[in-house]
């Protein structure tokens, strides 16, 4: 396909940091691959470079981070030549593409989910998507359902399951004024803990514990957008630890 207007739209949520989106390229040194890296969204497209080799076309952009959250995040890629608006959760950034071409020419297949083993040496050190995506648009066809009814050829390599598998874990929303109360474990002489969480607020007081025989507490909190604990021993001089990331 050589294309002078792209639009490509998918859903997609993952737990994991790493993984190729969607990926396509051509022999004229056309490419476009939609990644996450470090749980950010990076596109790198290239649309064609000349013979002597002297027109650098390579551009990469990167927005959004944390997306490995398992929640549903919508891209839209809106290319006009060397135009583009990269649309992540409704957040748009426009740019402009390096290099003197305008048309995106692919003429081997494009790949969602993750890129074929091509031998070069950028291809085997990108890892495939684990995850879901849905409503998978490219250029007016609609991906996932003419995958889900067979009509691509060859369709997919690997199992595809048409269905989203939900992590077992049962989240708990705070608002300001509410907290979750155990019972403590007494005759412990370890104290561990661990959780996962997610807020938009900078401060905020996540653990709290007394010690048993008023032997002190510890405290985990987040303040100005960092995670800080602190432990403090009443019988020892050096009563105060305080640990911050």
């Amino acid at each position: 396909m050589k294309t002078l207007k792209d639009v490509i739209s998918l859903k997609f949520k993952t737990s994991e940091s790493e993984g190729v989106i969607f990926h396509g390229e051509g022999q004229q040194g056309d490419y476009i691959t939609l990644e996450l890296k470090k749980a950010k969204l990076v596109l790198n497209l290239n649309l064609g470079i000349n013979q002597l080799g002297s027109i650098f076309g390579h551009t990469s952009v990167t927005t959004g981070s944390l997306l490995d959250d398992h929640h549903w995040h919508s891209i839209i890629i809106e290319r006009h030549g060397r135009n583009i608006n990269l649309t992540l959760d409704r957040h748009m950034q426009h740019f402009r593409t390096n290099g003197e071409f305008d048309y995106l020419d692919l003429d081997y297949e494009i790949t969602f989910g993750g890129m074929p083993f091509s031998g070069k040496p950028s291809s085997n050190s990108r890892k495939n998507f684990k995850g879901c995506m849905e409503s998978i648009n490219y250029n007016g066809n609609n991906i996932t359902d003419l995958a889900k009814r067979k009509k691509l050829e060859p369709s997919s390599v690997g199992n595809l399951s048409f269905s989203c598998v939900e992590p077992h874990t049962v989240p708990v929303f705070f608002n300001a004024t509410s907290y979750l109360e155990v019972p403590g474990r007494p005759s412990q002489d370890l104290f561990s803990v661990s959780f996962l969480f997610r807020t938009w607020n900078p401060s905020g007081l996540l653990l709290f514990s007394n010690f048993a025989d008023n032997l002190g507490n510890v405290e985990v909190d987040i303040n100005e957008g960092k995670v800080s604990v602190h432990i403090n021993v009443t019988q020892v001089k050096k009563n105060r630890i305080d640990i911050s990331s």
